[in-house]
């Protein structure tokens, strides 16, 4: 009886400890920045953020679970409770900071300018009078917003921006490199007719970072635990490759 019960007990304790090693964290993702975050041609919800977050979990035991959200209201989705954490390019910034905390940093970016190719503007100075677009409440926008004389337009996602830019009626857009890298590099239907003009120096190094609610520490800290995790075993790098390029 005795030899039962202990085998009863080490059984609870095995399957609550393999519970605890498969904690769901629901991810909102605004999954229209490629390469970072966006959907597929299977509707499936990719990118390098994505791998990354999967790879996080594996190391740190978690199930990470992405939700489509869109930009506009992926803050307020937070604050009430209706996902664990943001998984979006999201950058660190010290505004943000104070009503959400973040994670170690994952991904070092800065702001790119993208032009016409036969554009001859080499920096935002070069575009007073001239209407330039990012994605609204990005630090693509206050960057745009930080120089007089530049009309800003913003749009709900960057790949409408873009395809303005692309049919002329916008000047430029401003937007994270990683992207603008993805459209006027990489894209058929963009690269022959866009070109990024310049990298922009904000003056601060910027970083993105998953955002959580104030106060989740259980959140928080499985999920700095998955990316020191997958920094230490240089699969960062690996997702580098795969979705940006050397």
């Amino acid at each position: 009886m005795r030899k039962t019960i202990l085998t009863l007990v080490f059984g609870m304790l095995m399957c609550a400890t393999a519970l605890a090693e498969n904690r769901e964290i629901v991810f909102a993702t605004d999954a229209t920045w490629p390469p970072m975050e966006f959907v597929d041609a299977d509707k499936q919800i990719v990118g390098y953020a994505i791998d990354f977050m999967k790879a996080a979990g594996q190391e740190a035991g978690f199930t990470p679970v992405f939700k489509a959200v869109a930009w506009d209201g992926i803050f307020a989705g937070l604050d009430s409770d209706k996902y664990d954490a943001i998984c979006s390019s999201v950058s660190i910034t010290e505004e943000r900071k104070k009503v959400m905390d973040f994670s170690e940093p994952y991904f070092k970016v800065r702001q790119a300018l993208v032009v016409p190719i036969d554009s001859t503007a080499k920096s935002l100075e070069d575009l007073k009078g001239k209407k330039v677009g990012s994605q609204i409440s990005t630090t693509g926008t206050f960057a745009v917003k930080a120089v007089d004389g530049i009309v800003s337009k913003t749009y709900d996602e960057v790949g409408l921006a873009i395809e303005d830019l692309f049919n002329g009626r916008i000047d430029a857009v401003v937007c994270d490199d990683p992207v603008a890298a993805n459209y006027a590099l990489a894209n058929a239907k963009y690269k022959t007719r866009l070109k990024i003009a310049a990298v922009i120096e904000t003056g601060e190094i910027e970083y993105y970072g998953i955002a959580v609610k104030k106060g989740n520490t259980e959140v928080l800290d499985l999920v700095n635990k998955g990316i020191q995790a997958v920094k230490d075993k240089g699969l960062d790098k690996e997702f580098q490759k795969k979705w940006i390029g050397q």
